[in-house]
């Protein structure tokens, strides 16, 4: 059914309710005429004439007691009623005709207006007149039939090159890595790497290509992280959606790990993406009560949540968001800076970096910061070889973040990337 049929037989139903009402508040029928008026009369005579019949029955013996009591009650019940209805009567010839009117013109006010409200507010406005099983066929169909992941990337735009904010030296290190990879292409470590900072610098196929091959290259020893990884990857390099390629990708890692929270979170942005809303709010829904609430994955959840709800046809209240402490953003090289390195020596440069690195660990260390900048320090370490200080900011990190498992997680990453953990 369209939308147009639809809203037809809406508006005719609720004008034939208004109809209806309208008649019988406004009509005039034949007992509130005064032909009316002198038939209800006329039957309360009847009525008191058949009382006082009943005596003069009783006095002559023509009837029992019994039986006159019983029709007495019956004769006196339909007299009150006859009252009732003539008081009644009355009271609504005595009722203004134009406050009836317009009492009546309320009511279709409120029908009308109120039906549609009701209908915009629990109702889902444009959704398909299907069937359950067939709009699981149709989701089906859909989720068989979407593009693949290079078709999807396709549809992106070409990346651009590095941030102009990236600083030149760790886009010459990135440099050095690419070229390092293609002459060691077997180095795990150096892959990871490599996707890592590719995904860095907004270079998400490149990144997601060096993942898939430190899959390969890992095998049957590749975790549950590491395909959740990748997901991420190519999601993000698709523009959010999630291809048949991502899926296998997310189902590699709940297969491994049924509670990985990052890979139930994208399955349920599969389904909600392919018309399945029941199925993503399931998911999303045990998220986002199990938490944490500061999991990178939570906002989004608590954001988008009520609406998939109210699609699914479940009536659902999303927990209250913690209050979280105000952070200060992500420490970087400033546009002074960039423009000073592109005139500095090799030897220069580096002793920028190292400054960069040292502001960013002086401010880490007074006034603290978020999981991806602790992350984002243990990382450029690595870069720079110095693992020792590396190790150090890990440590520190581990204390830090003790009662927050999604944020060390966080830092982990880049500490086991940078060589430091295991």
């Amino acid at each position: 059914m369209d939308n147009l049929a639809f809203w037809a037989i809406i508006g005719a139903a609720t004008l034939a309710t208004i109809l209806v009402l309208a008649r019988r508040i406004l009509a005039v029928t034949a007992d509130e005429t005064p032909d009316g008026d002198e038939k209800m009369s006329s039957d309360m005579k009847v009525y008191r004439d058949q009382l006082s019949e009943l005596d003069r029955d009783i006095a002559r013996g023509t009837i029992s007691k019994a039986d006159a009591e019983r029709a007495r009650v019956e004769i006196s019940r339909r007299l009150l009623d006859a009252d009732k209805t003539a008081k009644a009567r009355k009271a609504a010839k005595d009722t203004p005709k134009g406050l009836t009117r317009a009492t009546m013109a309320i009511i279709a006010i409120v029908l009308g207006a109120g039906s549609l409200g009701l209908y915009w507010t629990i109702g889902v406005p444009g959704a398909p007149d299907f069937g359950r099983a067939k709009r699981i066929a149709i989701s089906d169909e859909v989720r068989q039939n979407r593009p693949s992941q290079d078709q999807a990337e396709a549809q992106m735009p070409v990346w651009a090159g590095p941030p102009i904010d990236a600083p030149a030296d760790y886009i010459e290190l990135v440099d050095g890595l690419r070229k390092a990879v293609a002459g060691r292409p077997e180095d795990p470590r150096g892959l990871d790497l490599l996707a890592q900072h590719e995904a860095a610098l907004g270079n998400l196929v490149a990144a997601r290509t060096a993942m898939g091959q430190l899959l390969e290259l890992k095998g049957d020893t590749a975790t549950a992280d590491d395909f959740a990884r990748q997901a991420e990857l190519m999601i993000n390099a698709a523009g959010g959606f999630v291809s048949p390629d991502a899926e296998t990708m997310l189902r590699n890692a709940l297969e491994r790990d049924p509670n990985h929270a990052f890979a139930r979170f994208y399955s349920g942005l599969m389904f909600a993406q392919n018309g399945r809303p029941d199925l993503a709010f399931r998911l999303w829904r045990r998220l986002l009560e199990e938490g944490p609430a500061d999991a990178e994955w939570w906002p989004s959840v608590r954001d988008q949540i009520g609406d998939l709800a109210a699609l699914a046809g479940e009536n659902y209240t999303p927990p209250e968001a913690p209050a979280m402490p105000p952070v200060a953003g992500l420490s970087g090289p400033s546009a002074e800076d960039i423009e000073a390195a592109s005139d500095m020596s090799g030897e220069e440069r580096a002793e920028m970096i190292q400054s960069m690195i040292t502001r960013l660990s002086d401010r880490l260390a007074t006034e603290g910061g978020t999981p991806e900048e602790w992350a984002r320090l243990v990382s450029v370490l690595g870069v720079v070889g110095d693992t020792d200080r590396a190790a150090a900011i890990w440590a520190e990190a581990q204390t830090i973040f003790a009662d927050h498992p999604t944020a060390l997680e966080t830092v982990r990453a880049a500490a086991q990337q940078a060589g430091v953990v295991q």
